[in-house]
């Protein structure tokens, strides 16, 4: 990547204090940061740095007001970390984007179509009858099932497989190791005291824009015609199972190690953290947070709550009453120091009675 400041300020709104012809090829961090980087001042802990940092360059808030003398240009942007983050973006793309052509051996099946600057990495296999949109990058040792559909800009990162029929978005990032349309988890138990398989014949749509991280795990739907969806815009980290038949709505963000159980529906923008557990056939509203380890076990219908626990409940009323939670012990010993005193004074109470009783007869 090289560009001028000029150009960046362009591509993010801004304006340029300094020399706008010189030249960047890196970001990095202002604490770091050499000639021919640029770098990003967000939160004003970090001031210090601006004053000694070697960047050629610095993003900063519009009405910056420096307290000494700085060598670098300034950029200045309504919003330096947003800014940081489209340039990244940008980079990312440069970096991703930027291999073509195929690599041998590779495999692709009959009646199966491809668009234009497309990369095949070497081991990889594309089934019969597949459709790939143009500027997708297939990294080695990908599989591609028959009948799959790839939209534009679709990067599947080494070892990616899709089963058969799934059907990928534009713009779809896929990282390593990641499975997706596998069978879901079907079995009928029989009277002998094993399982019969259900056969799964379903398959796994990803919509627009979607990024699903690294060993994650997507099941196909049940039954044929039907689908386990990702909206688009979800973001999944890695780590993470998604069951048969389930629906994640759009824009919806979940940490890794998570599992979602069959035919539950996530709805629009939830935030869903890490470890937590979701069980079948359930439907959580859009907006939910669900925090680390949460385990949900019914449905959750209000817009916007905040949950943690399990089984979980109210984030607000989760603390409160972990406050009282973390006193138990102190609380088990303030109660049997106040038994030991209430059976003292009823026995000096007995005592007294039955020696009164005595003194009168």
């Amino acid at each position: 990547m090289e560009f001028t400041l000029n150009q960046i300020a362009g591509m993010l709104g801004g304006e340029v204090r300094g020399d706008g012809n010189q030249k960047i090829n890196m970001l990095a961090k202002i604490q770091d940061a050499k000639e021919g980087q640029i770098a990003f001042l967000a939160n004003p802990k970090y001031e210090q740095y601006i004053y000694t940092t070697h960047a050629t360059a610095v993003i900063v808030q519009r009405d910056f007001q420096p307290k000494k003398e700085i060598q670098s240009s300034l950029v200045l942007v309504e919003d330096p970390y947003s800014s940081f983050t489209i340039l990244l973006e940008e980079y990312h793309k440069l970096i991703s984007f930027q291999k073509s052509g195929i690599e041998q051996p590779s495999f692709i099946g009959e009646k199966t179509t491809v668009g234009k600057n497309i990369y095949r990495g070497a081991f990889s296999y594309i089934g019969s009858n597949v459709k790939i949109g143009d500027n997708a990058k297939i990294y080695p040792h990908v599989f591609i099932g028959d009948d799959v559909m790839l939209g534009n800009n679709v990067i599947l990162h080494p070892n990616v497989k899709l089963y058969a029929s799934t059907k990928i978005g534009n713009n779809c990032v896929i990282h390593s190791g990641t499975v997706i349309g596998s069978d879901g988890f079907g079995f009928a138990p029989q009277e002998d005291g094993t399982y019969k398989t259900i056969p799964q014949l379903g398959n796994v749509i990803i919509e627009d824009n979607v990024t699903i991280g690294a060993n994650t795990v997507i099941d196909c739907a049940t039954l044929f015609g039907d689908s386990t969806i990702i909206r688009q815009g979800v973001k999944l980290d890695n780590l993470i199972q998604i069951a048969h038949n389930v629906e994640v709505g759009k824009n919806t963000v979940i940490a890794a190690q998570t599992g979602i159980s069959g035919s539950s529906k996530v709805g629009d923008n939830c935030m869903i953290a890490g470890q937590v557990g979701i069980a079948g056939h359930l439907v959580i509203a859009n907006n939910t947070g669900l925090g680390a380890q949460a385990g949900i076990s019914k449905s959750i219908a209000v817009e916007g709550e905040r949950l943690i626990g399990y089984p979980a409940f109210n984030m607000k009323e989760y603390y409160k009453a972990y406050a009282v939670f973390k006193q138990l012990p102190n609380l088990n010993h303030r109660l049997r120091e106040l038994e030991k005193k209430v059976n003292a004074q009823a026995a000096n109470s007995i005592e007294t009675l039955e020696n009164g009783q005595n003194g009168e007869s």
